[in-house]
């Protein structure tokens, strides 16, 4: 039997919505083929990719408070496909919701630069998912191994997570965040072998690179030649910051580390959906800077 129908309030994030469009695409694309309601959040703000807490904790509180109303004015939880999204306003969530007892007259002032603003108050009562776990304890796996209609039979892919899907907040209820397995279990279950690797619980370098190019691009060549390493045909990634840093910068990267890569970057909800049958011009596959060429011929598809 498969799952009912599922709706959520759709957190898009910046990046998804201008350098990495296809990830926006295809989140839509997969979403549509399983069923699931998106309400886009379209008055929502940018998380500040936990830059605003640098200048003020409250800035950041009170611009993610407002993000979470947003979702709780629709008696949804909020449905993200950034890890760093996810990091940022789950954390802010975790701790405006422990405020609530600990410390109510922080949430006042918070809910007071809200109200001032015209906008809902921050109540608590939502919670703040990535889409790997919405997929895996909301939907399941059996469901979408039914809803597999092109098993990814001999693809190997490494898993990315990153840091913030894992690690950002006290209490992570969905996976082991040192030892994960929720992104492979996922491999499974659309017939795709994973690969394990020392970095892909690491930092991407996206962080650094601002002030630290060269070290960012050098820990980017690391994660890659070590997916590479063991066998692996691609690396899948739940957040589009990881992927510019991996697949959009990975020819700056080669020159850095003086060697040769050409591994393909996937965002997650492209390789669920190419499984779902879902086309790969609608996926964005094309769109990439690392040719994903060698990841369909393998599949046996075709742009």
């Amino acid at each position: 039997m498969l799952s009912p129908q599922l709706k959520y309030a759709y957190y898009p994030g910046c990046v998804a919505q201008g350098a990495c469009r296809e990830l926006y695409l295809s989140t839509q694309a997969l979403t549509q083929a399983l069923g699931i309601e998106l309400i886009e959040l379209k008055k929502a703000a940018c998380c500040g990719s936990g830059t605003f807490k640098e200048d003020s904790q409250l800035l950041e509180d009170t611009v993610n408070a407002r993000n979470i109303a947003l979702a709780e004015e629709l008696n949804l939880p909020l449905l993200t496909h950034c890890s760093t999204c996810q990091g940022v306003i789950g954390h802010v969530n975790e701790n405006l919701k422990q405020c609530q007892t600990d410390n109510p007259g922080y949430v006042e002032q918070v809910n007071g630069l809200l109200n001032k603003e015209g906008c809902s108050p921050y109540r608590g009562s939502t919670e703040v998912k990535h889409i790997l776990y919405a997929l895996l304890t909301d939907y399941g796996l059996e469901e979408i191994t039914q809803r597999v209609t092109r098993k990814l039979t001999g693809l190997k892919c490494a898993a990315f997570y990153g840091c913030y899907l894992l690690r950002a907040q006290k209490y992570m209820p969905y996976d082991d965040p040192f030892h994960p397995e929720g992104m492979e279990n996922m491999f499974r279950a659309v017939g795709a072998t994973p690969i394990y690797y020392r970095g892909r619980t690491q930092c991407c370098g996206w962080p650094l690179s601002s002030y630290a190019t060269k070290e960012s691009f050098k820990m980017a060549g690391m994660h890659i030649q070590e997916a590479l390493a063991n066998g692996a045909d691609c690396i899948v990634t739940p957040c589009p910051l990881c992927h510019l840093n991996l697949d959009s910068r990975q020819p700056e990267v080669e020159k850095v580390i003086e060697q040769r890569l050409g591994l393909p970057i996937l965002h997650l909800p492209q390789l669920i959906a190419l499984a779902l049958g879902v086309s790969p011009q609608e996926l964005g596959l094309d769109r990439h800077i690392v040719s994903t060429k060698s990841v369909l011929e393998k599949l046996g598809i075709s742009y």
